[in-house]
């Protein structure tokens, strides 16, 4: 009986931990999408330029 509710409590610390980790992760997911997406503008408006100004 004592061994179960060592592994509840184990079971339920890591779950604890494992959220926030999971929560962290989509934290840096989201600034690196935010970066990939400023990137990829930055990159269209430096194609268009380029096109458009005939490459001066």
């Amino acid at each position: 009986m004592k061994k179960l509710q060592l592994l509840s409590v184990l079971v339920l610390l890591l779950t604890l931990s494992s959220c926030q980790v999971v929560g962290d992760i989509f934290k840096a997911g989201v600034g690196v999408g935010v970066f990939a997406v400023v990137a990829v503008v930055g990159l269209v408006i430096f194609l268009i330029a380029k096109v458009a100004g005939g490459g001066k």
